[in-house]
């Protein structure tokens, strides 16, 4: 069985809302307005271009300032060290141990991940995470151009690591993804509550013997 998460709001904290009214409370004093702003800054081209790799944090924050009357050193010191500030979340990351343990035991099971990801911050993710030694191999999006939910990058990854698309188990945040995996074959988990994927994952796992 091949089990394939994504990173952000799955296996590290990915909190953008927060983020706003941290590094913008001026703009965002409201729950609704920290929302609609983090909307207007993470889920528009200037943003997903930075996370495809076609264009660089200066490229995006640059954009961004002009399109949101944003000034440029706020959003260079809310975007920049975002590899830095991303915290693994602790039930997941169980799993994944866990996981880890069963597959160096002998279980058929291997491991993988597909972030959309910016090169920036994988490289300094990497560095900070020892858990991604535990993967088997992965895919963040800014090194390959191309970015969840579109099916090239699940194929990419299929294709690269030979998964079966019946044997392939996908956990993701974003409905969109979950969804892009299912029409690929793929079996896939919305990851809602961090804390419900284990029992979610194991209706997919082999019986472990006894």
């Amino acid at each position: 069985m091949n089990i394939v998460f994504d990173l952000g709001a799955v296996l590290l904290t990915w909190e953008p809302v927060p983020l706003v009214q941290t590094q913008f409370a001026h703009l965002a004093p409201t729950a609704e307005a920290a929302h609609a702003l983090a909307r207007q800054m993470f889920h528009h081209e200037d943003w997903l271009g930075f996370d495809r790799g076609t264009h660089s944090l200066d490229d995006a924050i640059g954009r961004m300032a002009l399109r949101l009357s944003l000034p440029v050193d706020r959003l260079e010191a809310a975007l920049a060290p975002m590899g830095e500030r991303l915290e693994p979340i602790a039930p997941t990351l169980e799993l994944l141990d866990q996981l880890r343990a069963r597959r160096d035991a002998g279980e058929d099971l291997r491991l993988y991940y597909l972030s959309n990801m910016p090169s920036p911050y994988a490289r300094v993710l990497e560095v900070r995470h020892a858990f991604f030694r535990w993967f088997d191999g992965g895919i963040f999006s800014g090194d390959v151009k191309m970015i969840k939910p579109q099916p090239e990058i699940y194929t990419l990854l299929a294709t690269r690591y030979r998964l079966a698309a019946g044997q392939t188990v996908f956990i993701d945040d974003s409905l969109p993804n979950v969804i892009a995996a299912r029409e690929m074959g793929w079996h896939a988990i919305h990851c809602e509550t961090p804390s419900a994927v284990p029992a979610q994952l194991a209706a997919y796992l082999p019986v472990r013997s006894t």
